[in-house]
Formats: C-alpha cells, sequence, structure tokens
C-alpha cells in the first residue's frame, strides 16, 4: 500500500531502492506520527473538515496503535511503503471512510516533517538529562578527589601541576559549553511544521495554531516554504549539537585510556569494568572507553555527512532528505549509549593518590619556584634564565608546597559557580 498510490504498480526493484530503510527506521518514528495524527484529526474536528464524531474515533483508534507501538507490537509489513501507510491501513480496517478522512489537509512531506521534530525534542531532551546526569558525577569526583594531584601535560610533556579536582571539573564545566549547542538545536525542532503539507500549504481552513498547542510545539513555522526547507536543517542542528557532546567525550575517553595505562598508572578500574586478552593474562584493557572515543568519533562526523547530502538542494522537497533519516537515528542511539557508559563506568573510577612522589615529576614544580624568585623582586626573565640554568646544571630543587588561589586553579576550583552554570542553562 502507498499512499501515492494511482492505480498502477512501480517495478519491484524500484520499490526495493526507493523504501530502502525506512520501514525499520519508522518503527522508531511511528510514535510520533500517531502523536501527530491525533493532533491532526482533532484540528480537522476543530474546523469542521470532518465530524466531531469521526474525530473522536480517529483518536481512539490512534491511541489503540500507540498502544500497540508501546508494547512492540506495532510492525510495518513489506506491503507498506512506511510508518504512514500503515497507520493509514490500520485506520481504514478500523474506521472504513473514516480512516481515509485522515490525510485531508496534510502530506507525507509534513507528516514525516513534524514525527522527526516530535522525536528529535524528545532525543535532545533525553539527551540533556543524561548530560547532567554525567555533569552532577563529574562535580562530585572533583570534590571528592580536589586535593589529589595530577601531573598536567602539555604537547604530551610534562608541564604543570593539575588535580583529579580540576580534571575531572574540567570535563563537568565543558559540558555545559556543549548543552547550549544542544539548547540551540532542541530550539530549531521546537517549530511546528504541521500544516505545510507538500510545503505550499492547502487550500482547506485549517488551524495551525491549535496542532501547535496540542504537540506542546513552542511555537509555528510559519512559512510553509520555511517549514519544508527545515528538512534536514533541523537535524544538521540536532546533530552539530551531539557532535560537541561526542568531542567532549572522546577526549575524556582519550585521557582515561592514557590513564589507566602503565606508563601512567593514574587511574584503575575494577576487573569487571575491563576486558582481558586471548593470549596474555596481565591484561587489563579500557574498551569501554576505546569504544567511547570511537563511537563519539563517528558522531562527529555526521554533521558532515547531512551538509553532503543536503548542500545546494533548490527549496521544495526531494527524494534526497529520506537518507537524512538513516544518518541521524543511529547517531542518537550511539550518543545515548556512550553517555550511559561513561556515566555507568566512572561511578566506580580509582585514583592513585601518590602519583608525584615519583622524582620525575620533580619538574612539574619549575613555574611555582620560579615564580618565587618573582615575588622576592628578580624580574621575571631573568628568574626564567636563573631557573633554566638550574635545571640544565642539575640543580634544581622544587617547591612542592604550592598555592594556587585564583579563580578556577586548583587551590580554587569554583565548583559552586559552574553548578550555579548549569543550573542557569536548565
Amino acid at each position: 500500500m502507498k499512499l501515492w498510490d494511482k492505480g498502477f504498480s512501480t517495478d519491484k526493484k524500484i520499490d526495493h531502492f526507493t523504501v530502502g530503510d525506512d520501514r525499520e527506521l519508522d518503527l522508531v518514528l511511528a510514535k510520533y506520527d500517531v502523536i501527530a495524527s491525533k493532533a491532526h484529526a482533532k484540528m480537522l474536528g476543530k474546523v469542521g473538515l470532518i465530524s466531531q464524531n469521526e474525530a473522536k474515533d480517529l483518536v481512539t483508534a490512534l491511541n489503540s496503535i500507540a498502544k500497540d507501538i508501546e508494547k512492540g507490537k506495532f510492525t510495518i509489513e513489506k506491503d507498506f511503503e512506511d510508518m504512514h501507510s500503515k497507520i493509514e491501513f490500520v485506520l481504514t480496517e478500523k474506521l472504513g471512510d473514516t480512516g481515509k478522512k485522515i490525510h485531508s489537509a496534510r502530506s507525507r512531506n509534513d507528516q514525516v516533517l513534524v514525527a522527526m521534530q516530535l522525536y528529535l525534542k524528545d532525543e535532545l531532551a533525553e539527551i540533556k538529562n543524561q548530560v547532567k546526569s554525567l555533569f552532577d558525577l563529574l562535580l562530585k569526583l572533583a570534590d571528592k578527589h580536589k586535593n589529589v594531584l595530577l601531573p598536567g601535560y602539555t604537547h604530551l610533556q610534562i608541564a604543570m601541576p593539575s588535580s583529579f579536582g580540576l580534571w575531572f571539573s574540567a570535563y563537568a564545566e565543558s559540558l555545559i559549553d556543549d548543552l547550549y549547542f544542544v539548547q540551540a538545536a532542541y530550539k530549531a525542532a521546537d517549530q511546528n511544521p504541521l500544516g505545510s503539507a507538500a510545503g505550499y500549504g492547502s487550500s482547506f481552513p485549517i488551524d495551525r495554531s491549535f496542532t501547535t498547542a496540542e504537540m506542546g510545539f513552542d511555537t509555528l513555522k510559519y512559512n510553509v516554504v520555511a517549514a519544508q526547507m527545515g528538512r534536514g536543517k533541523v537535524e544538521k542542528a540536532t546533530t552539530f549539537g551531539i557532535s560537541s557532546v561526542a568531542a567532549t567525550l572522546s577526549k575524556m575517553a582519550m585521557d582515561i585510556c592514557l590513564y589507566m595505562s602503565q606508563n601512567f598508572d593514574f587511574i584503575s578500574f575494577p576487573n569487571e569494568l575491563t576486558t582481558g586478552s586471548s593470549i596474555m593474562p596481565h591484561k587489563k584493557n579500557p574498551d569501554v572507553f576505546e569504544l567511547i572515543r570511537a563511537k563519539c568519533n563517528k558522531i562527529q562526523a555526521v554533521p558532515n555527512q547531512l551538509i553532503l547530502i543536503t548542500n545546494n538542494l533548490p527549496s521544495g522537497y526531494h527524494r534526497d532528505l529520506q537518507l537524512v533519516k538513516e544518518v541521524v537515528v543511529p547517531a542518537l542511539q550511539d550518543m545515548h549509549a556512550c553517555l550511559e557508559m561513561m556515566i555507568f563506568s566512572l561511578k566506580e573510577i580509582k585514583v592513585n593518590p601518590s602519583i608525584l612522589d615519583d622524582p620525575k615529576y620533580d619538574y612539574l614544580f619549575s613555574v611555582d619556584t620560579l615564580n618565587e624568585l618573582v615575588k622576592s623582586g628578580m624580574p621575571f626573565r631573568d628568574a626564567y634564565k636563573t631557573m633554566g640554568t638550574a635545571i640544565e646544571n642539575g640543580n634544581f630543587k622544587p617547591k612542592r608546597d604550592i598555592e594556587h588561589t585564583h579563580e578556577g586553579s586548583l587551590g580554587n576550583l569554583c565548583l559552586v559557580e559552574i553548578q550555579e552554570k548549569m543550573e542557569k542553562l536548565f
């Protein structure tokens, strides 16, 4: 069954190629097509295009379909092109001619637009909550381990003293920046495109403000052509948002893989969170974090995929846009999984409290020792040369009792201020 069936059949090869993975992907989106269809049915009844009884019957039948979707009983067989055709078939099977009336004043184009945007709103809201959970955990770990010193590196060379408090809270505050992008994507998705039909509106006297309120959108995408042009653009905004989160997770996963190495030995995890080798019995591998790193790097490539699919398309609908779903949906699923596993694993992290006891880290304190000379009145450039000479001659004696007090330093983490920044965002 096709919504555009005019009484003749297309070649099976054409059907297979044009449908692609839509049936599988539409099982994820079907819930949202039902939500939009209920709002549309109520609106049709409100403006008199169908009777109030017909509208109620459609809503009742759609609620039944929604329950099947929730229970995992809803399927899209090969006889159907997509979720839209299957849902309309079920409505017609249940309600006869009333079921056939559901498509009045809409197109598959605005159906998939509104379903996708409702889906993206839910996904972005859930990602925001997951990021907040990770943020809270990182701040808790920062406070717990704020006094445990950690080598800081530049160019992968020993640089200056850091701390686990500084490291954990650095990633926490970085997540706030990521959520600014996620928030922007949510705002782009929170505009109702339903009623734009195939991208040029309808001669029916529909009430788009009603469906906007009914579905919980913040506002309308008023211009019907602009609504259609949002296809792909909203998805790009979404993937830019999650790619920002992914970049932070990937960087932290890389740190963890380094810090777990025996050459660093900064952190460890319980045996049940690591994997082994088929031939080396001593191995405890950070496979979870390596996969988080790889999956998050894949996510960061998704915006570029969408650019290549949608770039330079003229206004109006084009079948190219169908491919957007098969890029976005798996990326969102990977993002959820990576956040879940990062939170699950970090709860069990163990830090090494005596890393800097190793004399190879003495040079971490060269800057603090140099600064003492400056405080005593020596010009900085002279102090720098004096310290450089001492290091070269093997006469360097580090000042380990450091004191960093400015905002955001290891002695003044500003965890409360970082928490307030996140709370303001929420």
